[in-house]
């Protein structure tokens, strides 16, 4: 099975640049394109998080018709500059969100993966975080198919980066989640966004990943006094390929024109 996992294009309503200076509709358009051409193709999309930048409803209207090209089959949860209930309404005819509270999610009918999308979003804020509810929902749901391959979606990662500026808006709670994840050997991968880069780390027995976002980066400055920044590096998506037998392995494909192939390796 091959997933592709995008995050954190921000998208705005036609015609406003992200932060005033980046095209992040044309990016996520490119983005698109590069997720069509791939071949193989995936079997599903993922979109963890910050599908746009302001929460509105002109930016979720531009939303749909950008998620409207992609071919394969996408399931998204929100991030932190998302809006819950427009985000629910954006996605209402996927069929895969409740139609009240959080956005949580489990998804197996796309292959031997299961997919559960949890909703750490706290309205109004920056942070993410495990409350009693998400921890209670995580839990049901992994008990339901102990053995079966999961991978665990979310936007905030529940760890420190070491991005000072970035960590003070990760998930709490994380030792909660890390409790719950603990007793599930079957958790292949927890799936991250919200830094804006590419990141793995161990965490609670399995192995913790962040996407890029499909505009800017955020810097990598790692001391403790470092200011705040971004960049803008060639965006890139993971690709996430699970094989019975050797498990999941993860892949950054960067997306944009380069050159080659060339005849070595």
């Amino acid at each position: 099975m091959l997933i592709a996992q995008i995050s954190d294009p921000h998208l705005r309503p036609p015609g406003i640049l992200y932060q005033g200076l980046v095209d992040s509709n044309a990016m996520f358009d490119a983005a698109v394109r590069h997720l069509n051409a791939l071949d193989p193709a995936p079997d599903l999309v993922l979109l963890s998080g910050d599908l746009v930048d302001e929460g509105t409803a002109e930016e979720y209207a531009a939303a749909r018709q950008a998620l409207s090209a992609i071919r394969k089959p996408l399931l998204a949860i929100p991030g932190n500059h998302d809006h819950r209930e427009r985000f629910r309404c954006c996605f209402r005819d996927r069929g895969y969100l409740p139609s009240e509270g959080p956005l949580h999610f489990a998804q197996g009918a796309f292959g031997p993966v299961r997919i559960l999308g949890l909703d750490i979003t706290v309205p109004g804020e920056h942070h993410g975080d495990m409350t009693d509810e998400a921890c209670a929902w995580l839990a049901a749901r992994l008990a339901e198919e102990p053995s079966r391959p999961t991978l665990v979606m979310m936007h905030q990662p529940p760890v420190e980066s070491g991005i000072p500026y970035i960590d003070k808006y990760n998930c709490r709670g994380g030792e909660r989640l890390a409790d719950i994840i603990a007793r599930y050997p079957n958790v292949e991968r927890i799936l991250c966004g919200h830094i804006h880069r590419a990141m793995q780390c161990r965490f609670a027995g399995t192995m913790l990943a962040t996407a890029p976002s499909t505009t800017t980066a955020i810097a990598l400055r790692l001391s403790p006094d470092a200011a705040p920044g971004s960049f803008l590096e060639p965006p890139a998506l993971l690709l996430h390929q699970w094989k019975e037998g050797r498990g999941l392995i993860t892949h950054v494909s960067p997306i944009g024109a380069f050159s080659g192939p060339w005849p070595f390796f």
